[in-house]
């Protein structure tokens, strides 16, 4: 429906938001928030067609998109208001010492923004992480423009928000160049976005493909920049020995631990990246309890449609390629249909299998992730060996414990090495939810994201697309408002190793 962007075409929009870089970033925090809260409104004003139209690409109900906009909104005004709030600025201010001996500077250090962002929309969220989402969002924050490369798998959605966009950038007299909208279904777009000159960091949701694809380019160039890659997890669960055969005194029973994760597995048809692929346990009753009762569980599922053709072709030959590994037994499918001719268009049969922890430990396809509702269970032979399972696990966006306090007390060897694989740890919920707060943390060691030390959620995400930058000896006229004396902004500030918003002390 939409042409590929050519190379012209990209030349033109990075050369406008070179341009308006150096224009916005000058516009104070104040400026930047009241063009976010206004992109909320126009994402609002766009109504039911935004929804519609949504519907029809992705496959997604009509609850899950309202509430998806709803997420959206919220991050664009909780951003804006973080942004001119000021903390992500880290600012801090360490005065002169001239009878030092050598004297010591004036030093004043902030956070600046780094120049223009490519963001690739993601495909299971149309709205949160794709044009208006959260990358956009923390860099519109930072003082970025910022270049939306549209999935192709909704495309339309994806050009009626950035619409959105446009109209509030008009209102909000931003400059030309501020924000700008490509389309393309083949890798040159991509590559020639990430590689160009002017391109100074990315933001991507997505596969581990892409996601490492995108990283590449962006370290392969002359100048290398952050690529900020939040590739996808099977956010494993422990199930701990106590937990799993407790079910008393308001401790929750192996049977409902598992009507809890049969509704985690299958949650948006599997397609959250946070999505429990795999739960590991220890050989025993308890554990053979649980797997018989999340069986009958995940059989009571219905099948649903996934997002697109790709991801449910993907998810067919993956799920077949891991039930076809040697010592992976099928548990349990969905029952919920009478034969294939039955099934809705892209629907994908909840599934769940079984291997030991030995058949883990060996083969490194049951580490891989099944992007759909699929989940296996790894039955290890005791607590020695789930140390082993958890040491072999690569990188993850969550780990979760299903544990007593004294599973947790009598098995610290197990705790820590969970700790060092993943950026969210869980105690007894579920890893599928993830809140939009300053405490979030939605991004993990490699291949989980690539970058452990930043995350896609939450205003902390404001400070992937910014660098810190000091002023030495600067006459006080001459210094950002931020950094200031009088502390014009009223901001906190850490001034002589004292979190403060007073002014600067007399020198």
């Amino acid at each position: 429906m939409f042409n590929e962007s050519t190379s012209s075409e990209i030349e033109t929009i990075m050369q406008e938001a070179w341009q308006a870089f150096h224009v916005y970033r000058k516009f104070s925090l104040k400026q930047r928030a009241a063009f976010m809260k206004a992109i909320a409104v126009e994402l609002e004003n766009c109504g039911d067609a935004l929804i519609q139209t949504a519907m029809s690409e992705t496959n997604l109900p009509e609850a899950r998109l309202r509430g998806e906009r709803s997420r959206t909104i919220f991050q664009l005004n909780s951003y804006a208001e973080a942004c001119e709030k000021a903390d992500w600025l880290a600012a801090c201010i360490d005065t002169a010492i001239p009878d030092k001996v050598p004297p010591k500077p004036d030093i004043r250090k902030m956070l600046v923004p780094i120049g223009p962002v490519v963001v690739f929309g993601a495909s299971n969220f149309p709205f949160a992480y794709s044009t208006a989402g959260g990358d956009t969002a923390s860099a519109f924050a930072a003082g970025c423009p910022v270049i939306v490369k549209a999935h192709p798998a909704h495309a339309e959605t994806s050009e009626i928000v950035a619409n959105a966009i446009l109209t509030a950038a008009t209102t909000c007299n931003m400059p030309k160049g501020i924000f700008a909208h490509v389309h393309g279904a083949g890798f040159e777009v991509g590559k020639a976005l990430v590689t160009h000159p002017h391109t100074k960091a990315v933001g991507f949701t997505g596969s581990y493909t892409g996601g490492k694809q995108l990283f590449d380019w962006g370290n392969q160039r002359k100048d290398p920049i952050p690529v900020f890659a939040e590739m996808g997890s099977v956010n494993p669960v422990f199930l701990m020995p106590e937990k799993l055969s407790a079910g008393s005194g308001g401790t929750a029973s192996a049977n409902e631990i598992a009507t809890m994760y049969a509704g985690s597995i299958t949650l948006g048809v599997g397609q959250f990246c946070t999505n429990p692929g795999i739960i590991i346990g220890i050989e025993g009753e308890a554990l053979q309890t649980f797997v018989h009762d999340l069986g009958k569980a995940i059989q009571q599922i219905t099948p649903a449609a996934m997002l697109h053709d790709g991801i449910a072709a993907a998810y067919k030959k993956n799920k077949d390629n891991a039930l076809l590994q040697e010592d992976v037994h099928l548990v349990a499918e969905s029952e919920l249909w009478q034969s294939s001719e039955t099934l809705p268009k892209l629907a994908a049969l909840p599934t769940l299998a079984t291997a030991t922890g030995q058949a883990f430990l060996n083969n490194p396809v049951l580490h891989q992730e099944v992007f759909g509702p699929y989940s296996i269970i790894i039955r290890c032979k005791d607590m020695n060996e789930m140390i082993e399972v958890a040491k072999k696990l690569e990188g993850q966006l969550t780990s979760t414990l299903m544990a007593t306090e004294n599973d947790i007390k009598d098995n610290d060897a197990l705790v820590e090495a969970v700790k060092n694989i993943c950026g969210r740890f869980i105690l007894n919920s579920v890893p599928t939810g993830v809140e939009v707060c300053l405490s979030m943390q939605h991004g993990g060691p490699f291949p989980a994201s690539t970058d452990a030390r930043f995350g896609s959620v939450g205003a902390d995400g404001i400070k992937r697309f910014a660098r810190p930058i000091a002023f030495q000896n600067w006459s006080n006229d001459l210094l950002p408002a931020e950094l200031q004396d009088e502390n014009p902004l009223g901001i906190w500030r850490t001034v002589n190793n004292e979190l403060t918003k007073a002014v600067v002390p007399n020198k």
